[in-house]
């Protein structure tokens, strides 16, 4: 017999297709215009043999091995769930007894569920927060350099998270769209909290028929899809704002800049101007010398320049371009040239961020809220930014600056990671083991045995979305999903929420976590919250029993077009920004008065440590870009047949131009070994003149295998990237991560290459449904 669930993703919405109990198919959901192929690993991933099939305990942890442990290599020993409650329970209370509430990380940064019930960090920080505190993270790997730096000079991070400009308003206006990173398509697959409309393809497609002219400003040409006819112009790595500095040289020469808009909406516009033209530092920011940083040629810059000068245009740049040193300075320098072109608050112009980082950027829709997730409140107060979690770990007791402030690191004992994948996210992987060993004990839910799993002393094993109820809900989507448990949960796997009320429980505080409610009563007290939201605005959605029967509701969309800053443009005294001058700060007197010299009060051009322009160059020659996968969602569906597919000799690929291939006798489809001083990666080359000369580029979220577990130092056989990106922060402004500034060298495998083994159970684990060896 064959039952249909409604179910999502944060890869789309979906029905779940079942047979005997088993999830046999994805079927995309009939009101996607553009579903992708994801899909189609879900299955897959569901009844994985890398799927956990009961509570684990680290061999060495149970014999006593805490801080110091090189973990990784031991093998698991299997044991039931109520001692590895009580082993849980007993270590948080004498941790928080012993060493203070901030000496637990509440880790579990990552995409975990599109569910908001059964979020997985969601469910762990309630659970944490409820028995006294943890040390929790702000900001993201995504855009954390951003998100600290654009509420100082636009006021708010909508211009980056949305709502923004959207793309009707662009094709009805803008005839030109300067885009910085491009506008890739695979990024469109995803949306965090899952899609029931995946619109981003069909939009842009609305955009190039309505003669909107794309350029991408980008070192890969397949930054933008062929249909777009887009202009590539292929800068050099981590150089756009030498380039942007050098656009605004250009207008400001011309005598092309908004003088109206910059009186009325902008300042600090004069200081920024006499550092365009040189007069501290005695170096006009001129195209020819921008043309030796970003080996775009002069009369190229000069003339994108004019020519946003003389049209309406949308000037954006992805999340990745400040994910590099000096991350905050582009976006920075791109606002500043926005300000100067007047087009901030004009219908379909101006700037925003991250139209080519996810679907649903862009997308029409009424602004109501996404439903919401359980209530968390952390009365310890302890947090770092999400991606300096290797120097919490190997600086206890040390300040670390953010922001204007300093920041105690406390001494971490415990690290407890649910949803999430550090040994996918974080740089420098070697490096991060080496600090991850320092804890006492690390708690791990998971479904798989992913590298994070691997590398703890305690394992939880979680269910799937397919094996529970929820609510999927994305802040950037039309759609609310309803999410049927599709089949029973595979071996001993048990919801966040349950097993976190045990261990509650075990510490006596288990009716405060649940608020005596099940799965099914949280979901109806969600969802009512979010229906009475939604009225408040003038949107009636029908009751609870009526949306979870029909499977979705939808969210009209909104009779006309949406332009960010459209009032605070037509009135800034009415309707000021949310920055100390009320206005957009070019130059912030608030960050120059942090005193962090690489981050002055206006965007200045400051070379990386690590680039094309580097003296390391020498040693490492080519500049490694990383890049979001179409394969999978970050090291989500590793384990799919679409990420199998794309492989080589079953490693991650990387792509390489030809003559820099030629140059190291390399050829197309061969395992090369790609390395720094921080470590090495197997990878299979692809050959490709869609990439600039000295540029490589490689997805992300290979999982780790290194060559002999638990060693920091072996190489990588899968391919994962973050062996070799570095770990330094964007400036102590954003401490965001840098992982683009990174350069490597290439050269042929030696001898045939170990396999690949990450994706079996470790020693002493079994697959689901499989008997223990005696």
């Amino acid at each position: 017999m064959t039952e249909i669930k409604p179910h999502s993703s944060h890869w789309g919405a979906f029905e779940a297709v079942v047979e005997a109990g088993r999830l046999v198919a994805a079927r995309p959901f009939a009101r996607d215009p553009f579903p992708g192929s994801l899909l189609d690993s879900v299955p897959d991933a569901v009844h994985s043999q890398a799927r956990i099939d009961q509570p684990y305990v680290r061999a060495g942890w149970l014999k006593g091995g805490r801080r110091g442990s090189e973990r990784g290599g031991d093998a698991f020993v299997p044991v039931p769930w109520d001692q590895a409650i009580r082993l849980v329970a007993e270590e948080t209370a004498r941790i928080r007894a012993e060493h203070g509430h901030a000496s637990i990380l509440g880790g579990s940064y990552g995409w975990s569920s599109a569910g908001r019930y059964h979020h997985a960090r969601t469910q762990l920080h309630r659970f944490l927060g409820l028995g006294g505190g943890f040390t929790a993270q702000v900001t993201n790997y995504s855009y954390g350099a951003g998100m600290t730096l654009m509420p100082h000079i636009l006021g708010t991070n909508e211009v980056i998270q949305g709502p923004v400009t959207d793309w009707v308003a662009i094709w009805q206006t803008a005839r030109l769209m300067l885009c910085f990173g491009g506008l890739p398509l695979k990024n469109g697959l995803v949306t965090s909290g899952g899609a029931g409309g995946h619109e981003y393809v069909p939009l842009m497609k609305a955009a190039v028929e309505a003669g909107v002219r794309f350029v991408n400003i980008s070192p890969f040409r397949g930054d933008t899809a062929a249909f777009m006819g887009a202009e590539w112009v292929p800068i050099r790595p981590n150089s756009d704002a030498a380039m942007m500095l050098a656009m605004a040289h250009v207008i400001l020469e011309a005598g092309r800049e908004d003088r109206d808009f910059l009186a009325r909406c902008a300042t600090g516009f004069d200081r920024f101007a006499d550092y365009v033209r040189g007069i501290p530092d005695g170096k006009p920011k001129t195209p020819e010398w921008a043309e030796a940083l970003t080996d775009i040629p002069a009369v190229t810059i000069r003339r994108l320049a004019l020519e946003a000068a003389g049209a309406p245009t949308m000037l954006t740049a992805t999340w990745s371009i400040q994910r590099a040193e000096n991350g905050e300075q582009p976006w920075w320098a791109l606002t500043a040239l926005a300000a100067m072109l007047g087009g901030i608050g004009k219908p379909g112009q101006g700037i925003a961020f991250g139209y080519g980082s996810m679907n649903g950027m862009g997308t029409p829709r009424h602004e109501v809220p996404s439903v919401g997730g359980v209530p968390v409140r952390n009365p310890c107060g302890a947090y770092i930014p999400v991606s300096r979690i290797t120097e919490l770990l190997e600086r206890p007791g040390e300040i670390l600056q953010y922001n204007g402030r300093d920041l105690k690191l406390p001494d971490t004992r415990m690290i407890w990671w649910a949803g999430g994948n550090p040994f996918h996210h974080h740089q420098d992987l070697g490096r991060l083991l080496r600090g991850w060993n320092r804890a006492d004990t690390v708690v791990v839910q998971e479904p798989w045995w992913t590298p994070v799993a691997r590398h703890a002393d305690i394992v939880l094993p979680a269910t799937t979305t397919l094996e529970r109820n929820d609510i999927a809900s994305a802040s950037r989507d039309r759609f609310i999903r309803a999410m049927h448990q599709a089949i029973p949960p595979v071996g001993q796997a048990r919801n966040d929420a349950d097993m976190l009320a045990d261990i509650a429980d075990a510490l006596g505080y288990r009716a405060a976590f649940t608020e005596q409610r099940d799965e099914m009563a949280w979901l109806q007290h969600l969802y009512g919250l979010w229906r009475r939201a939604c009225g408040t605005q003038g949107i009636e959605v029908p009751d609870f029993a009526a949306f979870w029967d029909q499977g979705f509701v939808e969210i009209p969309p909104p009779a006309t077009p949406y332009t960010q800053f459209a009032e605070f443009r037509a009135d800034p005294d009415a309707n000021p920004l949310n920055t100390p001058s009320g206005k957009v700060e070019i130059y912030s007197e608030t960050i120059a008065g942090f005193g962090y010299e690489e981050v002055p009060g206006h965007p200045v051009w400051r070379a990386p440590r690590e680039w094309l322009g580097s003296d390391l160059a020498q040693r490492f020659p080519l500049h490694m870009l990383s890049f979001q996968p179409f394969t999978r969602l970050h090291g989500q569906l590793d384990t799919g047949r679409v990420a199998a597919a794309n492989r080589v000799q079953g490693r991650e690929p990387i792509l390489m131009h030809p003559d820099d291939a030629a140059a190291r006798g390399l050829a197309d489809g061969q395992v090369v070994r790609v390395f720094n001083d921080r470590g090495a990666i197997a990878a299979g080359l692809r050959v490709t003149d869609e990439l600039r000369r000295g540029v490589v580029a490689m997805a992300t979220g290979a999982w780790w295998n290194p060559a002999r577990a638990g060693a920091t130092e072996a190489p990588c056989l899968h391919g994962n990237a973050n062996v070799l990106t570095q770990d330094v922060p964007t400036s102590r402004l954003g401490q965001g991560s840098a992982a683009q500034s990174c350069l490597v060298q290439i050269e042929a495998w030696p001898g045939d290459p170990p396999p690949v083994t990450v994706h079996a159970p470790p020693p002493g684990a079994t697959q689901p449904g499989a008997t223990a060896a005696p």
